[in-house]
């Protein structure tokens, strides 16, 4: 298997993942991107909460599918470890669909999904060439800066923080990552 293939992998989940919550949003019109939490679509309020949960764990493989790119084109233990920490969140991601909303554990599994992702973008970003290395600084502190704002909704701040996700992804498959 030609593992450069697999770049694409991270940017192409970003897409599964809100053909899942499109999905899920046309069968509960009473969510709001204003009101709610994403991971509400998958609670017990939902109808139909499968469709949400089993969207984030076939997004999950996706994610591991680039982190697996990220560790085997790495140049230096940066690299490296920026992917594992990316493979990590990518096991996060499987477990919010797992512990869905309403269950003791999902507000733990949602926020360290972000907090492994971002931090495997600073650390991997650190290992890259100048241009991309600036990329993924930014990234990695547009990703605390919101956090640090009021959203509307939790919805909301999880899009904002899901695009800069996609960012990163896109700007490591364009950039060819670590790949020689």
């Amino acid at each position: 298997m030609d593992i450069g293939k697999l770049k694409w992998s991270g940017f192409a989940g970003g897409l599964v993942y809100w053909l899942f919550v499109a999905w899920s949003v046309s069968r509960n019109p009473w969510f709001s991107f204003w009101r709610n939490a994403l991971s509400d679509l998958g609670g017990a309020r939902a109808t139909s909460p499968w469709i949400y949960n089993a969207g984030l764990v076939v997004t999950s493989f996706f994610v591991l599918a680039f982190a697996v790119y990220l560790i085997s084109t790495a140049l230096n233990k940066a690299q490296t470890v920026g992917g594992a920490y990316i493979s990590v969140s990518a096991i996060f991601l499987a477990l919010i669909g797992i512990f869905h909303e309403g269950t003791k554990p999902h507000v733990f599994v949602s926020t360290y999904f972000f907090v492994q992702f971002f931090l495997g973008t600073l650390i991997y970003g650190l290992g890259l060439r100048r241009n991309v290395r600036v990329a993924s600084l930014v990234l990695f502190a547009l990703a605390v800066i919101g956090t640090l704002f009021k959203w509307p909704s939790t919805a909301l701040l999880e899009t904002y923080e899901i695009i800069l996700v996609m960012a990163f992804t896109l700007v490591v498959a364009l950039s060819g990552g670590g790949e020689r």
